[in-house]
């Protein structure tokens, strides 16, 4: 076997098993999770919602319709795959960070694919009237799933690499973190959700992030030790 292909055995190798293993890790808590936040807001799911839809229209204003709908836009998948096919290249060609660049793809689709499950097991339909089209199931919202586990790789990346750097670090921070609350807001102003399908896809998103990167990290220290022992497989190759 030639080292070229050894290379790209073992790269796929790896990026199998870190999905299956954060996949399977992910869905068992995020469901167990959401199924008490679920319990939590039975009781007065509608007035909190109907109060929501509300709250959002005097925020954002009646008339804003169309920068909302190009906010919210920043967590479609179409944007999404571009931007996260665009980060993967400039980490893998520029910063030449290959850990970096798998947890990309692995984060992303893990939280669309948590995401689909659950709309399946809770199975909520949308509001009535929305604003704007969206098709499928409401609970949880996964513009504010896919925000939250993206935009927050994002903060860990720039509070990671940014220590030098503590003016930028905190506005990087900020900045990102006041974009996914927007997001989840925009998804209720145009009512394609409820509030408690953006609280739980926020809530789902930053779960799946917190499960997925200390276990990639793990994941990383031990194959770049077995890899180590390895001579034809210098550390480079693993950077």
């Amino acid at each position: 076997m030639t080292k070229h292909l050894r290379r790209l055995l073992a790269g796929f190798t790896l990026f199998l098993t870190e999905f299956a293993v954060t996949l399977a890790l992910g869905t068992a808590g995020v469901v167990a999770f959401l199924a008490l936040s679920r319990e939590v807001f039975d009781q007065d799911v509608a007035t909190f919602d109907a109060a929501a839809f509300q709250w959002t229209r005097g925020l954002l204003g009646p008339e804003r319709q169309q920068w909302v709908e190009a906010v919210t836009f920043l967590a479609s998948r179409n944007f999404i795959t571009v931007a996260g096919l665009a980060l993967v290249a400039w980490l893998l060609l520029v910063r030449r960070r290959r850990w970096y660049s798998l947890l990309v793809p692995v984060v992303a689709l893990g939280s669309i694919t948590l995401n689909l499950l659950l709309k399946q097991i809770y199975h909520r339909p949308r509001p009535l009237l929305p604003l704007t089209s969206a098709s499928g199931l409401s609970f949880p919202s996964g513009h504010a799933m896919i925000s939250a586990s993206f935009y927050g790789l994002l903060i860990y990346f720039a509070w990671s690499r940014l220590r030098h750097h503590p003016v930028l670090r905190y506005a990087t921070v900020s900045a990102l973190a006041a974009l996914i609350v927007l997001i989840g807001l925009t998804r209720v102003y145009l009512r394609v959700h409820y509030a408690t399908d953006v609280l739980a896809g926020i809530t789902a998103g930053l779960a799946w992030l917190i499960i997925a990167i200390p276990l990639l990290q793990q994941l990383e220290k031990r194959v770049k030790n077995r890899f180590r022992k390895d001579p034809q497989l210098a550390e480079k190759e693993l950077q």
